[in-house]
């Protein structure tokens, strides 16, 4: 991987927080809290930016798990507001004006609840929503589009996902969330990588020297030692979510 000065990396993106925030004149940041790494790192980067008092924690479970207990554990060591919000009577309503909804819909359904309420509470308090989507899970599209790939801004945006480990050693975030294996939290049982179908450590291998390098996908294989499907499947993962990184298109006249 790239060789990333990590301490340069957390200035960065301290500064880049306090910036935004006195730019738009808001009084602060809300961060949905899911009791993973990114979330944690995004609140724990906030807090050193601005101070704890302006910083708002959002926990929204769909289903009571370890995530839960864990997201509170980062507000708490923090010292930040938080509210647990339970979305299940939300999405509920939602399937039942759908008429049904299957696994992969609710989960979207999920996401976008989340981002509704993260900006009811932003708007209500002149807040900023802070995004907590990585750059591995930005390049594929590993994201529900207008759920949680929709913020004001997303500190962690140009950090490939073994980046935001590395960093959150660094800020200290609870050594078991960061243990723990990533999970979007839409249902029970789901990790990031089973559905992804590869480890972030091969994937941000790949996307660093697919996207940023742009070195060919044999040339790729060959100095990770991997099959040349496994690039070709990144590269996939990439060009299917293109849609996904940029704002609606129409036609030009």
């Amino acid at each position: 991987m790239r060789a990333l000065n990590y301490d340069v990396a957390i200035k960065t993106t301290m500064d880049f927080i306090k910036e935004k925030v006195g730019d738009a004149g808001a009084n602060g940041v809300v961060v949905g809290i899911s009791g993973g790494i990114d979330s944690a790192t995004v609140a724990y980067l906030a807090v050193r930016a601005l101070g704890k008092d302006r910083v708002m924690g959002l926990i929204m479970p769909y289903y009571k798990n370890r995530d839960v207990d864990d997201a509170k554990l980062v507000c708490e060591s923090l010292g930040i507001e938080y509210e647990l919000i339970n979305i299940k009577p939300i999405v509920d309503e939602f399937e039942k004006a759908v008429g049904g909804l299957d696994t992969l819909s609710r989960g979207n359904v999920m996401s976008r609840t989340r981002m509704v309420l993260l900006y009811a509470h932003a708007n209500a308090r002149n807040y900023l929503v802070l995004g907590t989507s990585n750059r591995s899970e930005f390049l594929t599209g590993y994201f529900t589009k207008w759920g949680d790939g929709a913020s004001d801004y997303a500190p962690l945006i140009n950090l490939y996902k073994t980046e935001v480990w590395e960093i959150a050693k660094r800020l200290g975030v609870p050594e078991g969330i960061i243990q723990k294996k990533p999970s979007a939290g839409l249902w029970e049982g789901q990790t990031d990588e089973d559905e992804l179908g590869i480890s972030y450590r091969l994937l941000d291998e790949i996307l660093w020297r697919l996207v940023d390098l742009k070195m060919e996908k044999g040339e790729i294989a060959r100095e990770l030692g991997v099959p040349v499907e496994r690039v070709e499947y990144v590269e996939g993962l990439v060009k299917k979510s293109e849609h996904k990184r940029r704002l609606p298109i129409g036609p030009e006249f």
